[in-house]
């Protein structure tokens, strides 16, 4: 079985393994890569418009990351999660995010910061509008990861990422499909209002709630 999935042709490009695999990553925790399928690299290379060799590298990517295990003569498959899991890696999120947002909102954020940030704010909403799941993950993901940089410490940075990789999100689709992705995602625009506003409290609070609207999320 190797599923049809919504993937964008990519095209020539300077980076495509890491742009394969990016996407790929982010279809992963949108659900849209599911674990018990097994998925054939040539298969989602004409999907992508490109040739096997990049897709195959980067599910390479992706098995050392722990999201894949290698179908020796047949593809690979999603690592799958239970709700333990689940509740685990939502646990990690906020022990780590929650406290890292409120010291970036008491240290103050700089106005240009805050702008730079919009436009993506705006990319999570208008993806979730048009039910795009991989640009709506993949957009989220540059957010959070470019916030919490703020911080200064890189190793909380590839902590979250490592922890927002191995999550899956696998209630998005009914979401979108329900038109009830989009006030979730407008935290994210309320998270910066917060955040320029110098209100540390409900910086904190909002953070609170938005990793437990994405862990109700896991569990649709």
């Amino acid at each position: 079985m190797t599923g049809e999935l919504t993937l964008p042709a990519l095209g020539a490009r300077r980076n495509l393994r890491e742009e394969i695999t990016q996407t790929l990553r982010a279809a992963v925790i949108s659900g849209q890569l599911r674990p018990g399928v097994v998925y054939s690299a040539p298969s989602l290379a004409t999907q992508f418009g490109v040739s096997a060799t990049p897709v195959r590298e980067a599910v390479l990517d992706l098995a050392n990351e722990g999201l894949v295990e290698i179908v020796r003569n047949k593809g690979f498959r999603v690592t799958g999660l239970s709700e333990k899991d689940l509740d685990e890696l939502s646990e990690l999120r906020a022990l780590v995010e929650v406290p890292t947002v409120r010291r970036i909102a008491e240290a103050g954020v700089p106005r240009p910061v805050i702008e730079e940030l919009r436009p993506l704010a705006a990319e999570i909403e208008a993806a979730a509008a048009r039910g795009d799941l991989i640009a709506h993950v993949t957009a989220d993901m540059e957010f959070h990861l470019t916030l919490l940089a703020l911080a200064g410490n890189q190793h909380l940075v590839e902590t979250v990422r490592s922890l927002r990789a191995r999550s899956r999100v696998y209630g998005l689709r009914s979401l979108a499909d329900r038109d009830a992705l989009v006030p979730s995602a407008h935290e994210h625009a309320e998270l910066l209002d917060l955040l320029a506003a110098g209100d540390a409290d409900g910086a904190e609070d909002l953070m609170r709630r938005h990793i437990g609207h994405v862990r109700g999320i896991w569990a649709s």
